[in-house]
């Protein structure tokens, strides 16, 4: 079973390459994070030519001072293929990780850990260190802060902008760039809803993959439909299928 992994929120499983880390901090953007929810989505996917289908849960909490969002991907056959989770702190650059999370489906568990009084992200699963400069996140947390951006400023997150955040992986971290690209209604469970269509595209000769997100302003600026395409064609793709409000 081919990058199975990628299937619930945030957590896409790209090829990790030595890269720098970011020369200064991110730039402060207003923020407004958006409220706790449970979010559930059905999956649709193409791995090694097979066609494959599952579901996954979002659970997004957030208070005053912390937040934390935990992802989890089943699959028939397979049961649970994905457990990861994200916790922190909200500070003045949005969300500050503490820890990054994640378990895939036969591999061992990983943490990344954002040491706040060193200053220094390292991993268990690897020797790499970068420094904490402010505004670093890691993948589950980096889809929710360029939400509470786009909620603090929704008339600048139109297409064609492009906004970056210096993400931590399991092994490495390294700069994303997310490129609104346009409007668009699609199919959901929950009936048609207006989008706006984003997407972190791979380095130029990488093999990394492409994600697409599309988001929400009716709905919180969540996110509605996810897609994950790798280099030779395969997909995972979720839509999602009920939002449950919940109290921090």
């Amino acid at each position: 079973m081919k990058r199975l992994l990628p299937l619930a929120l945030l957590t896409c499983a790209l090829a990790t390459l030595p890269v720098r880390a970011q020369d200064t901090p991110a730039p402060k953007h207003k923020f407004n994070l958006p409220p706790s929810a449970d979010l559930s989505y059905a999956i649709k996917a193409q791995q090694s030519g097979f066609p494959l289908d599952g579901n996954a849960t979002v659970h997004w909490t957030v208070s005053e001072k912390k937040f934390s969002v935990a992802n989890e991907a089943r699959a028939p056959l397979f049961g649970k293929v994905l457990d990861s989770k994200s916790e922190g702190e909200i500070d003045v650059f949005g969300l500050a990780p503490h820890s990054f999370t994640e378990k895939r489906f036969r591999r061992d568990a990983t943490t990344t850990s954002f040491d706040r009084q060193t200053r220094t992200i390292h991993f268990t699963a690897s020797e790499q260190t970068y420094p904490i400069k402010g505004g670093e996140q890691d993948r589950n947390s980096a889809i929710w802060q360029l939400i509470a951006v786009a909620r603090a400023s929704p008339s600048r997150f139109k297409p064609g902008t492009n906004w970056s955040f210096f993400v931590a992986g399991q092994r490495d971290a390294e700069p994303w760039t997310f490129k609104v690209v346009k409007q668009e209604k699609i199919r959901t469970p929950m009936g048609e809803i207006n989008t706006l269509h984003v997407i972190k595209e791979p380095p130029p000769d990488s093999k990394d993959q492409q994600v697409d997100i599309w988001l929400s302003p009716q709905h919180e600026w969540y996110p509605v439909r996810l897609r994950y395409t790798d280099a030779d064609g395969d997909f995972i793709e979720q839509t999602l299928e009920q939002i449950q409000r919940k109290t921090s």
